[in-house]
């Protein structure tokens, strides 16, 4: 990646060129890449876990292995590490790093040293979480860590697991600090809060719930080491703890955790549907206090997933009804997305591909969400794979195609290259396809008794919709683990010897990024402070004033 990293407004390479210069480095922009990195690290890990557990539940009977702690430890590699190392870091790391302060008009990060603390601490959990693959007593608790089955010997370390969710934590809330005053205070002159693109709202939003929430998850999982190893006695019933304290607490984080990752992927896909289709996003104003209403709303319906725990009858009903209610601003910015494409001149690009994709994925996810909002309908299919279906469709899956179209999307600006415009729309269609196969039966499978976390069926070997379901889920992992490895060679062909980019505006976007900096940013991101004019915004396509630049110190006017 010749160039990474562009030149200095003084013509300075602004690339680092030794190992030392990109470990210490301070530009938001590397940090960025190095988020990246790791994330993509993690979505291998995780894929290939998730991979095993396939094809272990490809037939009745073992197949890859009989130890059901082998199947845990996959089950919890691949949930732990697909959120917290892949779709938190890519999302409140790479695009909250290396796209917000340049689409902000900010020459870098508030407080640059914070930040790289925050990227190696990252990096850090993701080595302690690799360690568990390895140490003698791994720790198979699955991402959730419910007690008491995590307070026993069984579980393996659940130090390990504590200590690598708070290093974590600790580096959303560095992230989240740096973010939020990032975008309060070093926008750019002209550019007000409703000039913001939706992608820095999504996130900036993201990161403010980060910051409410994150203490409290870090809080519950420090206390179920302390009970477990000094005997403290907060979820031990045997003791007179409530195991019910350690789910109110760890849902009450990471449900919000959802929209955490839905914003920041819905902002993508703002960006890029834009872009594509010419458009303003429809009822701009009206989608940013939508995607605000997400941190009063999304703390409020976290028992959603606790149903059926024995909790009050009258807790149940209130939490179906703040469950539904969250249903309110997603619809908005559903219908806004559907609007800014509508009359558009829609060109699908390769990012687009995939930006659809992700639209359509998260159209299936939200409509099989509302039953399971309800707690009758519920309890009928907790813990189920209707359940796991519908959390993966709209999560997992569509928040996964808009990262890969956001990579897509600024990948000209990271490399100075593009990449291939067919093996990107091959990629984004042989995943939609292949995750369809994966997820669509098992809603399925689900209806007729198919518990989640299973690692094998033989008491439904009789009943032929499970059976099928799960084969011809496998099925679908072939297609998708195909499109995925197909997409990161498309990423290194194209980073090592794709076409050129010849526009540092390839895509004909309004936003700072494209259209006031070089084919790739350098050191300070603009050659002087950026000015957005009276007039500018981020989606007006047909008469927007240029950003303009102050002068350097003894010139006058504008460049």
């Amino acid at each position: 990646m010749s160039g990474f990293m562009g030149h200095e407004p003084d013509g300075k390479p602004g690339q680092p060129k030794t190992v030392k210069e990109w470990v210490f480095t301070l530009d938001h922009k590397v940090i960025g890449v190095w988020y990246l990195i790791g994330a993509i690290a993690s979505f291998v890990v995780a894929g290939l876990a998730a991979s095993a557990m396939r094809l272990e539940l490809g037939s009745v009977g073992p197949d890859i292995t009989d130890n059901g702690d082998i199947y845990n430890l996959w089950l919890t590699m691949h949930g732990a590490v697909m959120i917290l190392g892949f779709q938190i870091p890519a999302l409140l790391g790479f695009v909250a790093n290396w796209a917000v302060p340049i689409m902000v008009g900010g020459k870098d990060m508030a407080f640059p040293r914070v930040n790289a603390m925050s990227v190696w601490l990252l990096w850090s959990g993701i080595i302690l979480a690799l360690m568990n693959l390895v140490i003698p007593d791994s720790y198979n608790g699955m991402w959730t860590g419910y007690p008491p089955y995590s307070l026993t010997d069984a579980v393996g370390n659940t130090a390990m697991y504590s200590s690598i969710v708070i290093i974590l934590g600790m580096s959303s809330v560095f992230g989240a600090v740096n973010l939020a005053c990032t975008v309060a205070f070093m926008r750019c002159k002209g550019m007000g809060w409703f000039q913001m693109p939706l992608t820095v709202w999504c996130v900036f939003t993201a990161n403010v719930i980060q910051l409410i929430f994150v203490p409290v998850l870090a809080a519950s999982v420090l206390l179920l080491s302390l009970d477990k190893y000094l005997g403290f006695g907060f979820y031990n019933p045997e003791v007179g703890g409530d195991v019910l304290l350690y789910q109110n607490l760890f849902w009450f984080y990471s449900h919000p955790a959802v929209y955490v990752i839905l914003l920041p992927f819905m902002g993508i896909m703002f960006e890029i549907f834009a872009v594509s289709a010419r458009n303003d996003v429809f009822n701009y104003k009206a989608t940013v206090w939508s995607v605000i209403a997400f941190i009063p709303v999304s703390s409020d319906v976290w028992v959603h997933h606790a149903y059926v725990a024995g909790l009050p009858d009258w807790l149940r009903l209130l939490q179906t009804f703040t469950t539904l209610l969250i249903s309110l601003p997603f619809g908005l910015l559903m219908l806004s997305l559907t609007g800014t494409l509508f009359r558009g001149t829609i060109r699908y690009t390769g990012p687009m591909y995939w930006a659809v994709g992700a639209f359509l994925m998260l159209i299936i996810g939200a409509l099989t969400g509302i039953p399971n909002a309800l707690s009758a309908v519920d309890y009928g299919i907790s813990d189920s794979y209707v359940i796991m279906s519908h959390f993966h469709y709209v999560m997992a899956v569509s928040g996964g195609m808009a990262i890969f179209a956001g990579v897509f999307y600024w990948f000209p600006k990271l490399t100075g290259r593009m990449c291939n415009t067919a093996m990107t729309k091959l990629t984004a269609v042989g995943f939609f396809i292949g995750m369809n196969i994966v997820m669509g039966p098992l809603y399925f499978a689900g209806i007729e008794g198919m518990p989640r976390r299973y690692m094998d069926y033989a008491m439904f070997e009789n009943n032929a919709t499970i059976v099928d379901a799960q084969h011809w889920s496998t099925i679908g992992l072939y297609i998708t683990f195909v499109s995925a490895l197909l997409m990161i060679v498309t990423w290194l062909q194209g980073a090592i010897a794709g076409e050129k980019a010849t526009s540092a505006n390839p895509w004909g976007a309004e936003s700072l990024e494209f259209t006031a900096t070089a084919i790739i940013p350098g050191q300070g991101n603009f050659p002087t402070p950026v000015i957005c004019p009276e007039g500018w915004h981020p989606y007006n396509f047909i008469d927007n004033p240029k950003p303009e630049f102050e002068p350097h110190p003894g010139t006058s006017g504008h460049h």
